[in-house]
């Protein structure tokens, strides 16, 4: 739980995402779920987030999303100081992305 957000969370909703089987799914949910402003924040925070774990610095972060610094600085503490959501994503899909011969 976030230690700023003393309320329990509701856990039926990340269940449910666990249901879903495909991007496509996933997009169709989200899409459902939040407002066209609160899935593009959260996909150019990702985004952010991604280009921050490649070594990219905030200049060229701020070209490639539009992102201000505010949200670069705000993804890049998330990364350094977080709960290692960010981290064990990244960590999957290069899993994922690697050739079989390699994963064995």
């Amino acid at each position: 739980m976030n230690k700023h957000n003393k309320k329990p969370r509701n856990l039926d909703m990340y269940r449910a995402i666990l249901t879903l089987e495909t991007v496509e799914e996933c997009m169709i949910f989200f899409d459902d779920l939040c407002t066209v402003t609160e899935i593009r924040a959260m996909e150019q925070r990702y985004q952010v987030a991604a280009l921050l774990h490649k070594g990219l610095i905030y200049n060229d972060i701020l070209e490639q999303t539009g992102a201000s610094s505010a949200t670069i600085s705000r993804v890049n503490r998330s990364l350094q100081y977080g709960a290692d959501g960010y981290a064990l994503v990244f960590k999957r899909l290069e899993e994922q992305e690697k050739p079989e011969n390699e994963n064995k």
